[in-house]
């Protein structure tokens, strides 16, 4: 009958709801994550060095990033330019007796109604050297066109048109006052073929997330491909000759030493040539996004809303696209590569109530707001958390008396 005992030498210790409140903090680099299973360092798991044992919160304490991102590439969806030529200069019209002319207006008329589609180089530009990008890579497709047609034609000319260095009509002109980039070109009027999205299939496979349009067909006009940053509506853009022979001019000083500011003119090799022009209608931009989301599965707490679409939710109810606890940390990226960046100024915090029983995971991603990754390649980042801490005592009673004096 001893399993009916009731007395014991070890009792129960009541719980005082006594507790000694303390922060922990932990530092986790990207280094520190399984970098066989996790190669890229925008999205990984860790293991914390303890068990953290009842979290009343956890804190974005500081943090340090590299700033060595591509504003444009591949990923993003945002290397690609469309354009036709139009309006071809004609020799024939113009009394020009020149075989090489010739065979390049036949080449291009046999192609007038296909797109010449230039894909950059990714990486971080400046305005000037954007400018200078899309100009060769604008006269190097056409370049490339003519050399592949008259090659299969057999054309005596295809070496004197190499040598004089191809097709150079182009010319991408940045206007540092006005921070615009214009387009133009010496002989041949053409259209920025901007909405076509056939050619985001034909060179990534796919539309990817930057320049998609919705699933109903209503188009996303902003971060949508290389030409909203540049300065460009969803819709094509054709450019128009100059009235009156008034060539373009940027009046705040030359475009290049000693032109006064004229930075497109006419090809003095082909008698009655015009230019063709155009400004783009919005300032470029080729900073990229002004922050991303550090999400940290568990400890997210930051509503998110999202970009507005038109769908029965939406035109049925009075709300919109909206997330949850999206994301732990919303944090600015504050320079521009290459660089790296520093700050402690968060109110990021995740409270639990009742406090978290414990923690010892973490699932990490980095993320802009469209949900694509930042790339940091070999670059590491660090950020530190603050864990605050319930520590429980154990009830005392003290008795003291005072011995008589």
């Amino acid at each position: 009958m001893s399993r009916f005992n009731t007395n014991t030498s070890h009792p129960l210790i009541p719980n005082s709801q006594d507790y000694t409140v303390y922060k922990k903090y932990v530092s986790i680099n990207s280094n520190d994550r399984d970098i066989v299973k996790y190669p890229d360092a925008s999205e990984f798991e860790i293991m914390l060095p303890q068990d953290y044992l009842n979290v009343l919160s956890v804190k974005l304490d500081s943090w340090t990033f590299p700033a060595n991102y591509n504003t444009f590439s591949t990923a993003n969806g945002n290397t690609v330019l469309s354009f036709k030529l139009t309006n071809l200069y004609n020799p024939g019209e113009n009394n020009l007796q020149n075989g090489l002319y010739n065979t390049i207006f036949t080449g291009l008329y046999e192609n007038l109604d296909s797109n010449y589609v230039i894909q950059i180089e990714e990486g971080f530009y400046n305005p000037e050297q954007i400018a200078i990008e899309l100009t060769n890579k604008m006269n190097s497709i056409v370049t490339d066109y003519l050399e592949e047609y008259m090659t299969s034609i057999n054309s005596p000319y295809l070496d004197t048109f190499l040598i004089t260095g191809g097709y150079n009509e182009f010319v991408v002109a940045y206007n540092a006052v006005g921070q615009k980039l214009w387009f133009g070109n010496k002989s041949c009027g053409f259209i920025m073929t901007n909405n076509d999205e056939t050619v985001y299939y034909k060179t990534f496979g796919k539309v990817s997330k930057s320049c998609r349009f919705t699933g109903n067909g209503v188009p996303e006009f902003n971060n949508w491909g290389l030409p909203s940053y540049l300065g460009f509506f969803r819709c094509n853009v054709e450019a128009l000759p100059a009235l009156y022979n008034k060539l373009p001019r940027f009046y705040y000083g030359n475009f290049i030493n000693g032109d006064n500011g004229y930075w497109l003119t006419p090809n003095i090799l082909l008698p009655n040539s015009k230019v063709y022009f155009f400004e783009c209608p919005e300032k470029i931009n080729l900073m990229g996004p002004s922050y991303f989301f550090l999400d940290i599965k568990e400890l997210n707490n930051i509503d998110e809303c999202l970009p507005y679409s038109i769908s029965n939710f939406t035109t049925t109810t009075n709300e919109t696209n909206t997330v949850v606890n999206s994301a732990f940390a919303k944090i600015p990226v504050t320079t521009t590569p290459l660089a790296q960046w520093f700050d402690n100024e968060s109110n990021s915090y995740k409270l639990f109530n009742p406090p978290a029983e414990r923690i010892r995971k973490l699932t990490i991603k980095i993320r802009y707001h469209n949900g694509l990754l930042p790339s940091f390649g070999n670059f590491e980042y660090s950020f530190l958390l603050e864990f605050t801490l319930y520590n429980s005592q154990i009830a005392r009673k003290y008795n003291i008396y005072h011995p008589e004096v």
